[in-house]
């Protein structure tokens, strides 16, 4: 699917040339694909990408998480609306939605005479918004050794109540993002994209509070240059505006939806 040697990878990513690596091209070489062939996934190939994701780690084998496939065309257009009207979301063969969820271990729980009163504080959301990721990434690992391309959609978070009716959500599950996967359509186009040098983001013992992003703004700019895309704004300015409140997409209210959805009441 990409063919970059790990060492090729790396000069993509950090701009230097590689220290001696390890055979780690199917990590160093990731992209988001959003061109899919319309051919399907073997159902035995996606049931495998499930059980990768089952295999990843998770607090307290709490399993505080779901996901739901979203297949029949109809339904499909829906949540491709909710989710800023993506063309990927319409066009992957295998469209997921990771959900944090509460609500099967309270059901079982209470079964059993137990209160499950913890499960309103902050820590037991975090730990199923991790459980979550750490099983996309799992799937995500998965999928690239089979040849398949991905896409990561959060915009799956831009109308909750949207999502939570659309598939018919409980008390106690919130839909953290969408996870696009299918055969890359060729030519593919999008070449690596570089990211923060590893000085910038590990620190040794202690967190170095100093920080500057001018070569990775230089970096990114020239990747910008490369793959038509503007380059009025350095990297640094583009994320600073990206996290300001005019480009929170609906999720600016996700605080007290949450909270009516049974999380963070602590």
């Amino acid at each position: 699917m990409f063919d970059e040697s790990p060492a090729e990878a790396w000069t993509l990513r950090y701009g230097t040339e590689a220290p001696e690596l390890p055979d780690l091209s199917k990590f160093l070489n990731h992209r988001s694909v959003r061109k899919f062939k319309p051919d399907p996934i073997p159902e035995p190939m996606i049931q495998g990408l499930v059980a990768a994701a089952q295999s990843a780690a998770t607090s307290s084998n709490l399993q505080l998480w779901s996901i739901v496939s979203v297949q029949d065309p109809v339904r499909r257009e829906e949540i491709a609306k909710f989710c800023a009207d993506q063309s990927q979301v319409r066009n992957c063969a295998v469209y997921f939605c990771f959900i944090a969820d509460h609500y099967r271990l309270r059901q079982v729980a209470e079964k059993q005479g137990e209160a499950c009163a913890g499960l309103g504080h902050t820590e037991f959301f975090t730990m199923a918004v991790i459980d979550a990721a750490l099983a996309a990434e799992r799937m995500v690992c998965a999928a690239g050794a089979m040849g398949l391309g991905i896409c990561y959609i959060g915009a799956l978070r831009n109308d909750a109540e949207g999502v939570k009716n659309l598939l018919n959500l409980p008390e106690g599950t919130f839909g953290l993002f969408g996870l696009c996967l299918g055969w890359p359509a060729e030519p593919i186009r999008a070449q690596i994209k570089p990211r923060l040098s590893q000085e910038a983001i590990w620190f040794r013992e202690t967190y170095d509070q100093s920080v500057s992003t001018e070569e990775y703004d230089q970096r990114m700019a020239a990747f910008s240059l490369s793959q038509q895309m503007p380059t009025d704004q350095p990297w640094s300015k583009k994320s600073g505006k990206r996290v300001d409140l005019n480009h929170m997409t609906g999720r600016e209210t996700l605080l007290d939806w949450l909270q009516g959805q049974g999380f963070l009441q602590h």
